[in-house]
């Protein structure tokens, strides 16, 4: 899903697996695959910028958008959980 502006400043929230085709004539006409022809505020190529940061989220797995967009930090290991890769070996001294 996208977020995108109609002409009257009314947002909108776009299934981005819906568009068929998108035009800059010069407003930006988003055709979607219903027939239904939308005309928004962003430029085309912003909404295209849109659609593929969104689906550069669904294929990353990222929780909440992509690119780490929502702000969240993969979560630490517990100290226990790690492999310790250096070379002191006073436990076995």
């Amino acid at each position: 899903m996208i977020h995108v502006t109609r002409l009257n400043h009314v947002p909108l929230v776009l299934n981005s697996d819906l568009i068929e085709s998108i035009e800059a004539t010069p407003d930006t006409v988003i055709s979607l695959t219903t027939g239904q022809k939308l005309v928004v505020r962003e430029p085309a190529e912003e909404v295209v910028e849109r659609v593929l940061e969104f689906r550069r989220a669904i294929y990353s797995g990222l929780p909440g958008g992509g690119s780490g967009a929502s702000g969240q930090k993969e979560p630490e290991r517990p100290a226990g959980n790690r492999k310790d890769h250096g070379s002191d070996n006073r436990a076995n001294s």
